[in-house]
C-alpha cells in the first residue's frame, strides 16, 4: 500500500515537501456520487444505532437479573462495551452533522446533531465551532484547536517523573478517563488562549460575538437533558441510571479519546509553525487507523480520517470508497498504521511526549515528536 506503514516501519517520517497535487486534483479522483448526501440514508444510520441502543438496554433491563452467578457480573461489562460502542457511532453521526455532511439542509443537520450530541452530553454548537477551526488549522502549532503538542521547553516540571512505566500507566488511564471532559470543560490539550477557555462558556475566547447565542443554546440543551436524567433517577434509582446509561456514556467518552488521539498523534507525522504551515500540509498530518469489526460501530471514522480532513462534507457511507480513490494520488503523503489499537495507544503515548526540530530541519519551522527527557 503506497504511503502505508508496515508494522516494522511505523516510525517512518511523512514527507514534508510541498504536495505535488492540489485539492482540486484530489477531488477529481473521487467519484462524484461520493459527495452526495442522502437524508434518507443518513437517517437510516441514526435509526439503526438508536434501535441497537434500545435492544441492548431492553436485554440488560429485562434479563440480566435472571442470570445466575457469575454470568450476571460478566453480562454487565459486555453490555457497557457494546452500548458504549453504539453511543460512539451516535457521536460520529453528530460529528458529521457539524460538518454539514448529514444532508443537504443545514437546519436538518443542526437539529439532528443538536439532539444526538445533547443526549451524550456534548455541547453541539460549542464544539461545532471549535472543531471547524481545528479543521482549518490542523497541524499548526499556533492555531490548531486540539491535540496541540508541547515544545520540550513547555513541559511541566513533573514530566520527567512520569517518564517511566508507572507514570505512563497513570497518564494513559487519566487521558482515557477524563481527556474528553477535560477538553470540553477547560480546553485541556487545546490551543493556548490568553484567558480561560471552555466549551460551556459563551464568552470564552474560543467564540466570537455571532457564536455566543448558539453556545447558550447548547448549554440549555444540556441542562434540560440533565433534568430529564434527574427525573429518571428519581423514578428508577441512581444505580439503575448509572448502570444503564452512565457507564456506557463513560465508555463512549473513552472511545472518543482513543479514536481521536490515534488519528492525530503519531511519531511519523510533523507539526508546523506559521513559517511552514499551509492547509493541505496540515490536513495530511493525520493517520488512518483500523479498528477491525469496530469500524462498523464507528461508521469508518478512524480508517478514513485523512480523507475527512481533506473533504469534510463526504458522508461516512462514501468515505471508504473515496479514500480508495485518492490513495494512489496521495502516494507517500497518505499515512496508515495497522497496529492493533491496544498496542498503538500505549506506543504512541510513550513516543509522543513533545515536539522539537530535528537537526536536518533546524532552520525550518517543522517539528517532530520525541520522548527523550
Amino acid at each position: 500500500m503506497s504511503g502505508a506503514m508496515s508494522k516494522t516501519d511505523q516510525r517512518r517520517r511523512a514527507p514534508v515537501s510541498k504536495a505535488p497535487f492540489t485539492v482540486g486534483e484530489l477531488k477529481k479522483a473521487i467519484p462524484p456520487h461520493c459527495f452526495q448526501r442522502s437524508l434518507v440514508r443518513s437517517l437510516y444510520y441514526v435509526v439503526k444505532d438508536i434501535t441497537l441502543l434500545y435492544v441492548f438496554s431492553y436485554i440488560a433491563n429485562t434479563y440480566f437479573h435472571l442470570l445466575p452467578y457469575p454470568y450476571y457480573y460478566l453480562a454487565w461489562p459486555i453490555y457497557w462495551i457494546a452500548q458504549g460502542s453504539v453511543l460512539t457511532g451516535i457521536w460520529v453521526i453528530a460529528h458529521e452533522c457539524t460538518h454539514h455532511g448529514f444532508s443537504n439542509y443545514q437546519w436538518v443537520d443542526d437539529t439532528v446533531g443538536f439532539i444526538l450530541y445533547t443526549i451524550i452530553f456534548v455541547p453541539y454548537f460549542s464544539w461545532k465551532y471549535s472543531h471547524r477551526r481545528h479543521h482549518s488549522n490542523a497541524g499548526s502549532l499556533e492555531y490548531d484547536e486540539v491535540y496541540v503538542p508541547r515544545l520540550k521547553s513547555e513541559l511541566r516540571w513533573f514530566s520527567k517523573y512520569l517518564n517511566n512505566v508507572p507514570g505512563r500507566v497513570y497518564a494513559f488511564i487519566t487521558t482515557l478517563n477524563v481527556g474528553w471532559q477535560s477538553y470540553l470543560g477547560f480546553n485541556a490539550s487545546g490551543r493556548q488562549y490568553d484567558k480561560f477557555a471552555s466549551h460551556y462558556n459563551p464568552y470564552s475566547p474560543m467564540y466570537n460575538d455571532r457564536e455566543r447565542l448558539a453556545v447558550y443554546i447548547s448549554d440549555l440543551g444540556l441542562l434540560a437533558f440533565a433534568y430529564v436524567l434527574y427525573r429518571i433517577a428519581l423514578a428508577q434509582g441512581l444505580v439503575w441510571l448509572v448502570c444503564m446509561y452512565g457507564v456506557p456514556l463513560q465508555v463512549q467518552n473513552m472511545l472518543v479519546v482513543l479514536l481521536t488521539l490515534l488519528n492525530h498523534t503519531h511519531a511519523s507525522v510533523p507539526h508546523y509553525d506559521s513559517s511552514e504551515w499551509d492547509w493541505i500540509r496540515g490536513a495530511l498530518c493525520t493517520v488512518d487507523r483500523d479498528f477491525g469489526v469496530l469500524n462498523l460501530f464507528f461508521h469508518d471514522v478512524t480508517n478514513t480520517h485523512v480523507l475527512h480532513h481533506l473533504f469534510t462534507t463526504i458522508p461516512h457511507y462514501h468515505a471508504v470508497e473515496a479514500t480508495k480513490a485518492v490513495k494512489p494520488l496521495l502516494g507517500e503523503y497518505y499515512q496508515f498504521d495497522g497496529t492493533p489499537f491496544y498496542k498503538a495507544i500505549w506506543r504512541d503515548l510513550n513516543d509522543c511526549i513533545y515536539v522539537e526540530k530535528l537537526e536536518e530541519y533546524k532552520d525550518r519551522g517543522i517539528f517532530w515528536y520525541n520522548n527523550k527527557l
